[in-house]
């Protein structure tokens, strides 16, 4: 397991040595992390990362080659760093388990622990959520938009490192991808491993017939063929056929696809696919690649293209279109003696003022439908009984009286670390992809799950929370 302590931004330091030196290297300090818009305009996010988190807080601690490199930048004390010297996560984390569907302004994972403990690790920990819960989001778009065709990942080439092309992967995988070209995912998490041939096998030989009979001869089981390196129509295709019916049927055995990397993919699948249909290939797979994503598809779907499977590159491993997720890593309450005082980040732009305190997450559910209905936050003491009306703050409109009725309501996130210690078993990579399609199946609207325009779930504040939050800001505007 990697030691990734020193993987921090430098002010993460400074800080940490201030807090020292200042005398508050045990005052309990309480982090959420959140993000505040969803990728690409869509409805939800699906969050991911949880088990690189669980692994870096696991191997948390400093090396004496890292603590002398601190010792030579002459801006640390003696007494910090021999601190670090036995420094390990002694806090709690509660997250949502990974897979979950979440939504801006949630706290997808709460840190309560000594502040230079819980400072930091606010670079990795961002790193670990918002790169994966990015990828699982846009796998999960792309999967979605393919309906009943296969998607395979095929995106490591063009990942941004070694770990984005795995744990990227993984991330693909939990938004519902089941295969990939990359061998080390395959090998460090299953997930299962394909391909076939690049358009060098069929530079390679003598001509593309010979290309293609010599994979069919090696592969018969498995025979996928890449038709698109000279001419699809007067060469790829005709070549393929011939295998199909003068190497593989004397065996006993089918053409298993055919795959195009390039051309208009609806054209050519029409094409194909009419093409294999008359000439007895009707099982005959048409796979494409080159640039695909869930708008492309879509697009794809409207021209009626006759297409079984997309292998998905650099668009799905990097999200492209929406390359950035805003997670961000705020305080929001410290420990004076038994009281969490809560804290506040205020901002000229409103959708940055934080929710303040020490809080729990709760989703409502429609008790007639088991439909989430909207995200609830309260303080961390509060209960929420829906035996009756339970009256709410929209915050967006305070003014307004609201309630809950007829709704249950389920905390969302699970304690991960307690005082230090490991004390969540991660589901399975299988388990979590399906809670994601059972939650899309059972619990999300629909109109949440449209990639134009789609319905917005709301946040409420439950009426001691805001009144909290409202009290704050009152003292804030009194300083200025």
């Amino acid at each position: 397991m990697r030691n990734l302590t020193m993987l921090m931004d430098y002010y993460e330091l400074t800080m940490a040595n201030g807090y020292f030196e200042t005398g508050h290297k045990d005052t309990i300090a309480v982090f959420d992390m959140f993000y505040r818009k969803n990728p690409d305009g869509g409805g939800f996010v699906v969050s991911a990362g949880l088990q690189m988190l669980i692994d870096y807080v696991q191997n948390l601690h400093f090396t004496d080659d890292d603590i002398e490199y601190l010792r030579g930048r002459n801006m640390f004390s003696e007494g910090f760093l021999d601190y670090l010297k036995d420094f390990k996560f002694t806090g709690t984390i509660e997250a949502v388990p990974e897979g979950t569907i979440v939504y801006p302004n949630t706290p997808i994972v709460t840190v309560t622990a000594p502040v230079i403990e819980a400072q930091l690790m606010e670079t990795m920990l961002l790193l670990c959520i918002n790169y994966q819960s990015l990828i699982a989001t846009k796998a999960c778009r792309i999967v979605r938009a393919a309906g009943e065709s296969v998607v395979m990942e095929f995106g490591a080439r063009r990942a941004q490192g070694p770990d984005a092309a795995v744990w990227g992967t993984r991330a693909c995988y939990i938004g519902g991808v089941n295969v990939t070209a990359t061998v080390q995912a395959d090998l460090e998490f299953g997930i299962k491993a394909v391909g076939t041939m690049a358009h060098s096998w069929v530079e390679f030989f003598p001509n593309e017939f010979e290309s293609f009979k010599a994979y069919a001869e090696i592969y018969p089981d498995d025979c996928t063929l890449l038709i698109d390196t000279f001419d699809i129509l007067k060469s790829g295709l005709p070549n393929a056929i011939r295998v199909a019916h003068e190497v593989l049927e004397p065996m006993g055995k089918r053409l298993k696809g055919i795959r195009i990397d390039s051309g208009d993919l609806a054209y050519f699948s029409k094409k194909i696919r009419k093409k294999l249909d008359e000439e007895g290939l009707d099982d005959c797979l048409i796979v494409v690649s080159n640039s695909v994503d869930e708008y492309l598809i879509n697009s794809l779907n409207t021209q009626g293209a006759k297409i079984d499977s997309y292998g998905v590159g650099e668009r799905m491993i990097t999200s492209k279109s929406d390359p950035v997720f805003n997670g961000v890593y705020k305080l929001v309450a410290v420990k004076d003696g038994d009281i969490f005082i809560p804290k506040i980040k205020v901002s000229e732009n409103i959708e940055k003022i934080t929710n303040p305190g020490k809080k729990k997450l709760w989703r409502i559910y429609n008790r007639e439908t088991g439909q989430a209905t909207a995200d609830l936050l309260t303080l961390e003491n509060e209960t929420v009984d829906t035996s009756k009306p339970f009256a709410y703050v929209d915050p967006a409109r305070p003014w307004k009286r609201r309630t809950f009725e007829n709704v249950d309501a389920k905390p969302l996130q699970v304690t991960v670390f307690k005082d230090g210690e490991l004390v969540y078993e991660n589901p399975s990579l299988k388990d979590i992809q399906t809670y994601v399609k059972e939650q899309l199946k059972n619990e999300i609207w629909e109109e949440e799950q449209r990639f134009a325009n789609p319905h917005i779930h709301y946040l409420d504040l439950s009426k001691k929370l805001y009144q909290v939050k409202d009290d704050l800001l009152a003292t804030v505007q009194n300083m200025v």
